[in-house]
C-alpha cells in the first residue's frame, strides 16, 4: 500500500509518499518495520530520475521495509524556495521527516536507513552525523565537495551571477547568495568519523556529474573508522542517475542484497562479543 502524506518542517509543507510492506496472512500482532528513508539529488525531487527512486521504495517494500521518500522544500510537490534554503535547511527537514516516521509507532527503531543520492547522499552523511537514530546509511553516487561539486554542475557563469546580483536562474530554480554558502559551509568528507554505523556506497562507472572515484575515497575513509563497516558496488556504464534499466535494477538489488544480509548478520552475531 502507498499513502501520499504531507510533513510539517517548519514553515514548509514537504510532500511525501510512504510504503507499507505487504501485510502478513493470519498474524494479528502489530508489526515494527525497518524503515529506510529515500533522499533525492539537486533540484530532484521524490519520484527520480527514470522513476528511480518510485521503482526503488517499492523493491525495498517487497523485501519487508517501510519506506518514506520525499521532496526537499522547494522540490517536486513541496512548497518553499529549494534555492533559498540550503544544506543546513535539508538536514533540519531530514530531521522532520524522521520525527514523523518515528511517530507512526510502527517502525523498529535499531533498522533506520537512510539513502541518498548525489546532493542527497552528502545530506543523509551530514544528518547521520547528526541523528544517532540513523543506524545505517546507502549512499548512490554521492556529492564528496558539495561547494566544488555543485558550482561544477550549474556552471561558473551561474555562480558568478549569483554572486554578482544575489541571485541567478538554474533550470527554473532561483539559486540565491545563501544556498552557495551553505554549501561552501558543510563538509560531509570531514563528518563520516561522527557516523559510526554500517555504509554502503553504489557508483557507476560512466558517472559525468559526480565522479566514481569519490566513492573509492569516501570508503578508505569510512575503514579509517573505529566503529562500523563500509563497503562499495561498483556497476559498470551505469551513469549518474542509473538511467538505463540494467544500471536501475543493479542499484537496487545490490542494495537490497547488501541490506537484508546486514541484517541476517546483525540477528546471527546479536548478543555475541569478542
Amino acid at each position: 500500500m502507498e499513502r501520499q502524506i504531507t510533513i510539517p518542517s517548519g514553515e514548509l509543507e514537504l510532500a511525501a509518499t510512504l510504503h507499507y510492506p505487504p501485510a502478513e496472512r493470519g498474524s494479528d500482532r502489530p508489526r515494527r518495520f525497518p524503515l529506510i528513508v529515500i533522499c533525492h539529488g539537486f533540484t530532484g525531487n521524490r519520484i527520480g530520475a527514470n522513476r528511480l527512486f518510485v521503482k526503488a521504495a517499492r523493491a525495498f517494500c517487497e523485501k519487508g521495509y517501510l519506506v518514506l521518500r520525499f521532496d526537499y522544500g522547494g522540490c517536486g510537490e513541496s512548497t518553499g524556495d529549494y534555492g533559498a534554503t540550503g544544506i543546513g535547511s535539508m538536514i533540519s527537514q531530514t530531521k522532520h521527516v524522521l520525527d514523523y516516521a518515528f511517530e507512526t509507532d510502527c517502525i523498529d527503531p535499531h533498522r533506520v536507513v537512510v539513502l541518498g543520492h548525489s546532493l542527497g547522499g552528502a545530506v543523509t552523511l551530514l544528518t547521520a552525523a547528526r541523528d544517532k537514530r540513523i543506524r545505517t546509511i546507502v549512499l548512490w553516487a554521492p556529492v564528496m565537495y558539495p561547494f566544488n561539486d555543485i558550482v561544477r554542475i550549474v556552471g561558473k557563469k551561474t555562480y558568478e551571477t549569483c554572486m554578482e546580483y544575489g541571485s541567478a536562474d538554474y533550470l527554473g530554480y532561483r539559486l540565491k547568495k545563501q544556498f552557495f554558502d551553505s554549501l561552501s559551509a558543510y563538509h560531509p568528507y570531514q563528518e563520516m568519523n561522527n557516523f559510526t554505523g554500517d555504509v554502503l556506497l553504489v557508483h557507476g562507472t560512466a558517472d559525468d556529474v559526480i565522479p566514481v572515484d569519490y566513492s573509492f575515497l569516501f570508503q578508505k575513509a569510512f575503514w579509517m573508522r573505529s566503529e562500523g563497516q563500509c563497503d562499495k558496488e561498483i556497476i559498470l556504464q551505469a551513469d549518474h542517475t542509473f538511467s538505463s534499466g540494467e544500471a536501475s535494477e543493479q542499484a537496487i538489488a545490490k542494495t537490497c542484497g547488501w541490506l537484508l544480509n546486514q541484517d541476517r548478520r546483525k540477528r546471527e552475531w546479536y548478543g555475541w562479543s569478542i
